[in-house]
């Protein structure tokens, strides 16, 4: 799906195309099968990355062919024990080839389990979160043979609704599902003593495959990051853009989507009042830091709550530009909507949103101008673009069209092209919330959150900061 919520197509190929696209990108394009192996390997990790996360669907069981396929979904399994999964593999039939042993060994080394199919429980289901599906590719042509046929009787059990099941295990097809013809589909759409492969998520590699026209399940992605444009023009290929650097893009139709189970079952470390620090100006260092040290984008991002006269809230995201005991300090245009409510009522709140570390901390207070000199002294440590940005826009106020304020920038851009001193605005500077009070916030499994509040209070003549813990 795109930005405009339509349909992203992609061509569909049959089997004769494909092998000739894998013989070309062997042959004259000068492709080794284990570089397209670990792309595509890549490619299912990544997709399933995108919709399976490892805190709840943790334990992967990838259930591997003897072919090229079964390859895909060893090095799947390797990336999805980087990603956080537990991967377990069933690979019954294996080669012999020095490429698929060195897959093995690899695996072996992270400690992965290799299991036979007769280890495996009679329902999947009652060990595994998600099951991968990479036993056979477009080349399959026929009646798959034991253990794949019973292999492929008990993924399919996963997916008709007649078996009871102790919880709901998802399975992720690569390229193909396994049983399925590569051009007509499900044989169980034609034979309804048949139960086929009805997967949950099909990650079609290099083009999706003609079957893949009967895929019915929520998700489709396309992966395989690697099709040259000499055979997308010599396959007439329509192959949709993939999003920045990702490895895989979401096809087809969007997914039905019951937004009220959207949800996430958190799991932290305990957020106890005997770990934190006494002063929150300490305890937000010390977690501003841990998330700068996780890499997080933007950790200094920030949802800033105002109120003005007429009792109407807004927020928007401002950037955190420095912070110590006297406040949070941040930098606007003073005739915005916020700096016009801030002069109406200088009571606001900021709210930081650390999505991966489980964290949030939200802080009230008074709000003040800065310094003349601190908001010069910030101006010009910006980049010559910001501080022309900051002089063009007159933040909050409606313009004619997209190109006004475009013009007005080259224009500003011209005129000090030579390197002069930009000149800081008068309406442009910064604003420092004094807090009153803190809120940290740890997420937990069964929304049991941890909340601890410091307060400020008067006790003894002196100001001291009260901790308390609020209920989730």
């Amino acid at each position: 799906m795109d930005a405009s919520g339509d349909q992203i197509e992609a061509s569909y190929i049959g089997q004769q195309a494909a092998k000739e696209i894998d013989e070309i990108l062997m042959g004259p394009l000068g492709f080794s099968v284990d570089q397209l192996m670990e792309l595509a390997g890549l490619s299912v990790a990544a997709a399933i990355a995108e919709v399976y996360k490892p805190n709840e669907s943790r334990k992967v069981l990838v259930i591997c062919g003897p072919g090229n396929n079964g390859g895909d979904g060893l090095v799947a399994a390797r990336h999805l024990y980087h990603f956080g999964y537990q991967p377990v593999i069933c690979y019954p039939k294996r080669s012999s080839s020095p490429l698929f042993s060195g897959l093995v060994t690899q695996l072996k080394s992270l400690e992965i389990p290799f299991v036979s199919e007769e280890e495996l429980p009679p329902l999947l289901s009652d060990e595994y979160d998600l099951v991968v599906d990479a036993m056979f590719g477009f080349s399959f042509r026929g009646t798959p043979r034991e253990p794949f046929a019973y292999l492929i009787r008990a993924v399919s059990a996963l997916t008709y609704a007649n078996i009871h099941h102790k919880k709901e295990t998802k399975v992720v097809s690569i390229d193909i599902p396994s049983g399925w013809d590569v051009e007509l589909g499900d044989p169980a759409q034609e034979d309804t003593d048949v139960q086929g492969i009805r997967p949950h998520m099909l990650v079609s590699l290099t083009a999706p495959k003609l079957c893949a026209m009967k895929f019915t399940g929520p998700h489709h992605f396309l992966g395989g990051r690697f099709v040259p444009p000499a055979i997308v023009k010599q396959f007439n290929l329509k192959i949709p853009p993939y999003p920045g650097s990702s490895m895989c893009v979401r096809i087809g139709k969007p997914p039905s989507v019951d937004i009220s189970a959207l949800r996430e079952n958190y799991v932290s470390p305990e957020l106890t009042e005997s770990k934190v620090s006494a002063d929150p100006f300490d305890q937000f260092k010390i977690w501003f830091d841990e998330a700068l040290a996780a890499g997080l984008r933007e950790p200094n991002a920030m949802a800033l709550s105002t109120v003005g006269k007429d009792g109407k809230p807004s927020s928007r995201i401002v950037l955190l530009k420095g912070f110590d005991k006297q406040g949070f300090v941040w930098y606007t245009n003073y005739g915005s909507r916020k700096a016009r409510e801030l002069s109406e009522n200088p009571h606001a709140s900021i709210l930081f949103h650390w999505n991966e570390l489980n964290r949030e901390v939200r802080i009230e207070g008074t709000v003040t101008k800065v310094s003349e000199e601190e908001s010069e002294k910030y101006f010009h440590s910006r980049p010559r673009g910001s501080q022309l940005g900051a002089i063009v826009s007159k933040q909050s106020t409606v313009l004619p069209d997209r190109s006004a304020i475009y013009n007005a920038y080259k224009e500003l851009e011209q005129k000090y092209c030579n390197g002069t001193e930009i000149p800081k605005p008068e309406y442009w500077g910064g604003y420092r919330l004094t807090p009153t009070l803190f809120e940290f916030w740890q997420g937990q499994p069964s929304r049991l959150h941890d909340r601890l509040q410091y307060t400020l209070r008067e006790a003894e003549g002196k100001q001291a900061w009260l901790i308390e813990r609020l209920s989730p």
